[in-house]
């Protein structure tokens, strides 16, 4: 910590000296933060901090909803879709995609715990030919344009109503049936089946130890949404021999509270063994929208995942089993009954331990057949901006963003003018990465780029560089500590450029001047 200090005051001493060095240029004036403030930026010789936004999309395999776009196909269009989405993330402005990997005790990867998914090759158990990693293939691809891969796991639904296969022998129904009911027209792992919790523990742990993951994302199914009969009537979930196991071991909890309680243990033991296995991978939930009945907003009503799903995410917020909460707010912002500020004010008002709360919004209704229009989905985001605390959002789904449903792409342009970082995690961390060592490489013959390297032998996660344009700042995200920057813009040419690490959980380095070299 002394060595990083001592650090600091170098780069401050640097900045110092290019203030001398440029007086009428970037280093008098800090160009206006591409995302909205509270106050306005006082005048300084060094560039403002970066910008900072977690700005995702979830990327849905399930029913191949958007990836691929159709079980069994040829693996060279599946590998060249993964790469048009990652392509449209990255310039659209977007920093990280949530990739499901388990739609339904499946895998859309090489596992030896889960058969191979019926969405990627259109039978369950089979292989991809040629053969292939799905999620070691999207991570490369991903870490390569500078954007965080999650990997998003349904942690109980075991089969899918949109299933077409028979299970494989190696499904978790096969294997373990004493596990899996039948609730309605889909297959579910029991949540008070130690076994069953264990198994799905396993899975999960399993893929963050072997790929290089930079989350780990569960979605709202925990106990499923509840179903009814022909007669209109509620149908319980069947699960009365895990029950009366429970009782008969001396639990004296209520049936709901019994339920709680395991989705609870599970929650909790995920987030303390991921990060015991790998500290930097980010733990996030997204449940729905609306809090527990005793606790919302006046006038809220609605679906109750507390009554219902038996998913008390306050208290996981509040316990802080989590690194990053995205209720999915699913419902318009001038709704009377689940209005989208007061709600997103809720989540926040959970949250004694600063975990970051993101909103999901649902952007896929721009393209629905009572569609919403693309200025609701951006109003959300302004809303969102101007939330304490409240540092990004994500998109469900990537199809809306990759189809441009209602012309939510061009929309979304302007509030994404500037890259941003995804916000630190310090609770993780609290050493920065070192201060980069960076030259600029300017070719005489052709001014319009110019190439920025790390001379490092270890290159960071990203590099974060602010060019000097006459008398503005720009703001640019660099993957693998190489890449490219304009030469000239706005009628003027790059002078200095002055670059920062960013490490795996977000942290940032100090700064330091590019090195120029001409050639």
């Amino acid at each position: 910590m002394v060595r990083q200090g001592l650090k600091g005051l170098l780069a401050m001493a640097l900045l110092s000296l290019l203030a001398l060095v440029f007086p009428m240029g970037c280093a008098n004036r800090v160009a206006t933060s591409p995302l909205p403030t509270r106050k306005a930026p006082s005048l300084t010789r060094e560039p403002p901090p970066a910008p900072r936004e977690f700005r995702a999309a979830w990327v849905a395999t399930v029913a191949n909803i958007d990836w691929p776009t159709t079980r069994g196909s040829a693996v060279d269009t599946q590998q060249r879709e993964a790469r048009e989405i990652i392509t449209t993330a990255r310039s659209l402005g977007l920093n990280t995609l949530i990739l499901q990997v388990r739609p339904a005790a499946d895998a859309l990867y090489a596992s030896q715990l889960e058969p191979w998914s019926e969405y990627l090759t259109g039978e369950q158990g089979k292989p991809p030919e040629p053969r292939y990693d799905p999620l070691a293939f999207w991570i490369e691809e991903a870490h390569r344009a500078g954007i965080e891969l999650h990997a998003w796991f349904n942690p109980y639904r075991a089969r899918q109503a949109s299933s077409r296969s028979p299970l494989a022998t190696n499904h978790v129904g096969n294997t373990h049936p004493e596990f899996v009911k039948s609730y309605g027209d889909q297959l579910w792992l029991d949540p008070g089946e130690p076994g069953a919790a264990a198994h799905v523990l396993a899975v999960i742990l399993d893929v963050v130890r072997r790929y290089d993951l930079d989350g780990v994302h569960l979605d709202d199914y925990f106990y499923p949404y509840p179903i009814q009969d022909a007669a209109g009537q509620r149908v319980d979930f069947p699960d009365e021999p895990s029950w009366q196991t429970f009782l008969t071991g001396g639990g004296t909890l209520s049936r709901a509270d019994w339920r709680r309680r395991n989705v609870d243990g599970f929650i909790e033991r995920l987030y303390g063994e991921v990060h015991r296995l790998k500290p930097q991978v980010r733990v996030g939930v997204s449940p729905f929208g609306i809090g527990r009945p005793d606790r919302r907003p006046q006038g809220v009503t609605g679906f109750s995942q507390y009554d219902d799903l038996y998913a008390h995410a306050e208290r996981w917020l509040e316990q802080g089993w989590m690194d990053y909460l995205v209720p999915q707010l699913y419902w318009k912002t001038g709704s009377s009954d689940q209005p989208f500020g007061p709600l997103l004010d809720y989540w926040r008002a959970q949250n004694p331990k600063g975990r970051h709360v993101w909103p999901g919004l649902f952007t896929s209704r721009t393209g629905s057949s009572e569609p919403w229009s693309a200025e609701e989905i951006t109003g959300q985001i302004q809303l969102t901006r101007t939330r304490e605390g409240s540092t990004g959002h994500a998109h469900f789904s990537m199809v809306a963003l990759k189809m441009n449903y209602g012309g939510i792409t061009g929309r979304l342009a302007a509030f994404y003018e500037s890259p941003a970082l995804v916000p630190a995690t310090g609770w993780l961390s609290d050493s920065p990465p070192p201060t980069p060592s960076v030259r600029l490489l300017r070719s005489v013959a052709d001014p319009t780029s110019v190439r920025v390297e790390s001379t490092a032998d270890d290159a960071p996660w990203l590099l974060a560089v602010w060019g000097c344009y006459g008398d503005a700042w720009r703001f640019f995200t660099l993957p693998k500590g190489m890449g490219t920057i304009p030469g000239q813009s706005r009628g003027h040419s790059l002078g200095v450029a002055l670059v920062s690490s960013v490490g795996r959980t977000g942290l940032e380095s100090p700064r330091a001047a590019a090195k120029d070299e001409r050639y």
